[in-house]
């Protein structure tokens, strides 16, 4: 045989082999499982697992990525500097959007854009065959219970103990175990959120992988790895953002009527005084 059929041959035997479909269910099983590792510190034995090290990885390179874009801040903006700023711009607005002031918006976009920043990165980096850490319950599990803690600090900042008690208590003192619940279920509507979308989009492109191995992943994968992981940061960080304004607000509208009312009851006094005095 000449070199020419020898590797035609061998082209074709890999070929069969690439687009050859095993065992679809064993194939996405290897896939779903976790890569641990575990090393010692001292006395203790740490565990390590793919989640870990690909989320390090994607913060890292956001971080490069976000430097690049707000460094060099000119007077005269440059595209990256402009593009920065409209987002910033964005967040604030949502936020006046669910009830919280200008100032109030300003001071919690910080950590909603780095929220949406970390899942964004580490979502859209499975568009280079990389497991995304969202695949792992324990990720969507931290980032749903980091949030939550965060609304719980804001809303105390902005409207205090008193404004967040308000919050739990109104319009009826009964509904706060029902509040409870819904500071418990907010979390887990979270994780589950993102969880659910990851995870299924992961399964999916494996699948698709296996079976379809050359141009429909790559077609699929502008939304399913890119588009669709960017989404569920934003839906994750606007949620988060959400929950702080409907805190404040209904915070807010319990001390207005109760202002209302005191006010309502002075003018009822002075209007009965001033009935008694003209008889």
């Amino acid at each position: 045989m000449s070199w020419f059929e020898r590797f035609w041959a061998s082209f074709l035997t890999h070929l069969k082999e690439h687009f050859s479909v095993g065992d679809i269910g064993e194939e996405i099983n290897g896939a779903i499982l976790q890569t641990k590792q575990y090393f010692t510190i001292g006395d203790y034995r740490v565990l390590l697992t793919d989640a870990v090290i690909v989320t390090w990885i994607a913060v890292i390179i956001m971080i490069i990525l976000l430097g690049y874009m707000s460094a060099k801040a000119k007077i005269k903006p440059s595209a990256k500097q402009t593009f920065v700023e409209m987002l910033v711009d964005l967040q604030v607005s949502i936020g006046v959007g669910f009830g919280l002031t200008k100032e109030e918006s300003r001071h919690i976009a910080p950590f909603t854009g780095t929220l949406a920043i970390v899942i964004a990165g580490c979502n859209v980096i499975s568009v280079f065959n990389v497991t995304p850490p969202a695949k792992n319950i324990a990720f969507p599990v931290a980032m749903a219970v980091i949030a939550i803690l965060y609304v719980i600090y804001a809303s105390i900042r902005f409207v205090g103990i008193k404004g967040f008690w308000a919050s739990l208590t109104s319009p009826l003192w009964f509904l706060l175990p029902f509040k409870i619940l819904d500071m418990i279920i907010k979390p887990c509507s979270l994780a589950l959120r993102l969880f659910g979308n990851v995870f299924g989009a992961f399964v999916f492109m494996e699948f698709i992988h296996i079976v379809v191995p050359i141009i429909v992943p790559g077609l699929l994968g502008l939304w399913f790895d890119i588009a669709d992981g960017a989404l569920q940061a934003v839906i994750f960080a606007y949620l988060t953002t959400y929950y702080i304004g409907e805190i404040c607000e209904t915070a807010r509208e319990h001390f207005e009527m109760k202002e209302h009312a005191k006010k309502e009851k002075k003018n009822k006094k002075t209007n009965d005084t001033a009935e008694v005095a003209a008889v």
